[in-house]
């Protein structure tokens, strides 16, 4: 009904104020939808005996602290992005960030452990290079990235804000955000 019809019919201006309010609100307007894509990264850690507890906390942290990227244990017979594996010398990785379809090689060393280091923040930390996260070193604690330089006595697992930040910014457009990884190795001893 138009508005003149309204007014013929006698109709208030408060009635046809509500009418309109009602009409406004019963159909909303879409909403852009304001999602990020999130980038699955699959983990193989079938030859990482040993360290299976550590990855797993190591992955937790990661996965609890960035929203964009997730990281998956890969099943059985499936390409896996990183592939996770345990040796005697000291634990690296390849720098990151690693994208769907690429691999990447982390290692888990026992030399680390043996000196002191804790497993769990190895873990986190090697896997922070595989989402393009470099050492810090020298540095705290507080900072995952710091490596062996904060010290055996450190069981910090947890990446800082700043290191959050960054992993959030590699993977901030989903795929098509991810530069190259220069392919570095990055090996962390003291």
């Amino acid at each position: 009904m138009s508005l003149g019809t309204w007014l013929k019919a006698g109709t208030s201006a408060a009635v046809l104020v509500l009418v309109a309010a009602t009409a406004a609100t019963a159909a909303p307007a879409p909403v852009a939808d304001a999602t990020t894509a999130i980038v699955t990264l699959r983990y193989d850690d079938s030859r990482a005996a040993g360290w299976e507890a550590a990855i797993a906390a190591g992955v937790a942290s990661w996965n609890a602290n960035v929203s964009n990227v997730r990281l998956v244990e890969a099943a059985p017979g499936t390409r896996a992005e990183i592939v996770i594996v345990a040796t005697t010398g000291w634990p690296q990785a390849t720098l990151g960030p690693v994208r769907p379809g690429r691999q990447v090689r982390v290692e888990l060393g026992a030399q680390a452990v043996s000196q002191g280091y804790d497993k769990t923040r190895i873990a986190a930390h090697e896997l922070g290079h595989s989402l393009g996260l470099p050492d810090t070193k020298p540095g705290p604690c507080s900072q995952l990235m710091s490596g062996s330089s904060a010290g055996t006595a450190c069981t910090n697992a947890v990446p800082n804000a700043t290191e959050r930040a960054r992993v959030q910014n590699a993977y901030a457009n989903g795929l098509a955000g991810i530069l190259p990884s220069d392919g570095r190795v990055l090996v962390d001893a003291p």
